[in-house]
């Protein structure tokens, strides 16, 4: 059996197939999400599964179902699923559910994102830590008796989605939607289905080997397909999805590439027409724009750390309507608190759809800094190097929420470490283009030294 240490992530359980994801392992994890599930929910007997495209994905499903049954639960099989799929039924059924994909990754990956009834998240430090200690312990003959049933929820799901929005305000926009042969080639069609929306859609076949580029459009050299569809069409907007489909990024009609900020306070602001006063958590690579946005549209602005899990609790503890990060990830509370891009990509549209004008000129109020995007360094010792560049800016106001946080007036900069590698990410935002590189340049020559 592959090493399990080398699989378990801070938000889910991914790794190369079969040199750290095989069979056996996954019939492990299967047991190990078993008895996570019978220690928090004793009363629960059945969990929902889903896969995504990729060739491993059918038997690491078989194995991952093996472990579920051995230890006496019965699988409701959802077939080819999005994660956001496979996180309704969690919440439409009340019951914990598993995904198997790698999302962004290679073709080579394989993994899993786990989650309680209700969608609830299931993070290091709520189940996967256990996991895999008891992974790494063995397992004895389970009780068994667990039986499989299939359940097509794609119908409910997409019905779901459209509740996001008015259905009547929609005008027929030309939308293109590169789903770059992952799992927006199923869900996207049957969402859109019934609108009035002229939809292109760009790679949607189902192929986890990726034959045209990968599925992780927050690389701008994945998005050059739909940027030139969208231009050699006329389309009003263009989406990216990744392998998985729960995350989007837009483009506008001149092919320029949206920000997840941007989206995010776009986003924002039709929560808060809608539900006056709420509260919307923004992650902190997030741009200032975002809580300005907030703020301007009578909500409550909460600042959080990065990733899923954390900010799904933090949307329970602070009573949030909605939450976005930069990486294209939006979470909604009557989506169980789960992330779809669909549901975005919706809101979006409706919100072009009541606009005068093009998708530029939406988006125009709300893109109003220079930001670097993410710029990734390889160090030896990342806690080591925060606290240099720390104590470079000792005289400026910082917080370590998540990494390393600095505000220096009219520019601010973040530093943390990658959760998988022997990384640190840097984010820089300034007025202008010309003052942000100059000062990644500064924070990255205080990175490497």
């Amino acid at each position: 059996m592959p090493d399990q240490n080398a699989v378990f992530k801070a938000y889910d359980v991914r790794g190369r197939v079969p040199e750290e994801l095989d069979e056996p392992l996954a019939e492990a994890i299967g047991r190990a999400f078993a008895r996570l599930v019978r220690r928090n929910e004793p009363g629960t007997d059945r969990v929902a599964l889903g896969r995504d495209m990729r060739p491993s994905g059918v038997p690491l499903a078989a194995a991952f179902t093996r472990g579920l049954v051995a230890e006496g639960l019965g699988v409701i099989d959802l077939g080819l699923a999005s994660t956001d799929l496979v996180y309704f039924a969690s919440g439409h059924l009340d019951v914990p559910a598993a995904i198997l994909t790698a999302s962004h990754n290679p073709a080579g990956y394989n993994g899993m994102k786990l989650c309680l009834s209700g969608a609830r998240p299931v993070g290091h430090d709520t189940g996967l830590s256990q996991m895999a200690a008891e992974v790494a312990g063995g397992f004895d003959d389970g009780p068994g008796g667990g039986s499989t049933t299939s359940r097509d929820l794609l119908p409910a799901f997409a019905d779901h989605v459209r509740s996001f929005v008015d259905v009547e305000t929609l005008r027929p926009l030309r939308v293109v939607a590169d789903t770059a042969n992952g799992m927006g080639g199923l869900v996207v069609p049957a969402v859109f289905a019934g609108l009035p929306f002229e939809l292109d859609l760009l790679y949607p076949e189902l192929d986890g080997t990726f034959p045209n580029h990968p599925a992780d459009p927050i690389q701008p050299e994945n998005l050059r397909d739909l940027q030139a569809r969208v231009l050699d069409t006329g389309a009003d907007v263009g989406l990216a999805f990744d392998g998985d489909a729960d995350r989007v990024f837009l483009v506008d009609e001149r092919a320029r590439p949206v920000s997840g900020s941007t989206t995010t306070a776009l986003v924002a602001s039709g929560v808060l027409r809608r539900e006056p006063g709420a509260t919307v958590l923004y992650n902190l690579i997030c741009s200032r724009a975002v809580p300005e946005v907030i703020a301007e549209n009578g909500g409550r602005a909460v600042r959080t750390r990065v990733g899923h899990s954390i900010i799904k609790q933090t949307m329970v503890e602070e009573g949030a309507a909605f939450a976005g990060e930069h990486s294209g990830h939006y979470y909604f509370r009557d989506n169980y608190r789960a992330d779809s891009g669909l549901i975005a990509a919706l809101l979006v549209l409706e919100a072009l759809s009541e606009f005068d004008g093009p998708m530029s000129d939406l988006l125009a109020p709300y893109e109003r800094y220079a930001a670097s995007g993410e710029r990734n360094t390889s160090v030896g010792d990342p806690a080591a190097v925060i606290d240099r560049v720390a104590a470079h800016y000792a005289d400026w106001p910082q917080d370590r929420l998540d990494g390393l946080t600095v505000d220096l007036g009219d520019w601010w900069f973040n530093v943390r470490p990658s959760n998988t590698e022997p990384l640190l990410r840097l984010n820089v935002e300034a007025a202008d283009e010309a003052t942000c590189q100059v000062r990644v340049a500064e924070v990255q020559a205080m990175v490497g030294q």
